[in-house]
């Protein structure tokens, strides 16, 4: 009768501790739901377009793709880097890449736009927000550049310091219409996702 008793007794000790143990969960759930009503989810969009011309390469989305037509620009015109910056700057509302870089700053000149975007995520980081997610499109005629991708995304993903699944590079033509189609210009849209 006693060892029944000590049992129905451990029984009961076992269920209040799991009892205590799911309570301590369901408060730690309850916090994790009421913090996350007072994150703030902003997003931005950015746009950047460049004048092409003959050349050896394109820079694009961090590096250097064998091209005969060349993205002109202060910088290195890397088209696909502006837009994510215009995109991450407009997110966290510190204005825009020519308020912040302008083309009339001689230190901007020929600047490789990854060091751009490093200075871009360390300014966004600043005012306390985290880089969830970006998505962009490359709108190019020439060359195919499709099987540049996964290296452009790791790349950038390692700049921005995120994982290459939460940045989405996507390219298309134009159908040969417009200054895109025609070879003589870039243009990449990004949108982006902050957190704070």
């Amino acid at each position: 009768k006693s060892l029944l008793m000590k049992r129905n007794h451990l029984i009961k000790m076992r269920d209040l501790h799991l009892r205590e143990e799911q309570d301590l969960i369901l408060i730690e759930i309850i916090k994790i739901l009421l913090s996350n009503k007072e994150m703030k989810i902003k997003t931005g969009i950015g746009y950047d377009v460049h004048q092409l011309k003959g050349g050896e390469h394109l820079c694009l989305g961090g590096i250097k793709i064998p091209s005969e037509l060349e993205a002109v620009g202060h910088s290195d015109a890397d088209c696909l880097i502006h837009a994510i910056i215009d995109s991450l700057l407009g997110a966290a509302n510190l204005r825009d890449i020519g308020f912040r870089y302008p083309d009339t700053n001689i230190q901007y000149k020929g600047i490789d736009s990854k060091e751009l975007l490093k200075d871009c995520v360390e300014k966004v980081r600043a005012k306390g927000f985290e880089i969830g997610n970006i998505d962009s499109t490359i709108c190019l005629q020439t060359p195919k550049i499709g099987k540049y991708i996964p290296q452009m995304q790791e790349c950038l993903a390692q700049i921005i310091g995120i994982d290459t699944e939460d940045l989405s590079i996507k390219a298309t033509t134009t159908e040969k219409l417009g200054f895109v189609g025609k070879s003589e210009g870039i243009s990449a849209y990004a949108i982006c996702l902050i957190t704070k």
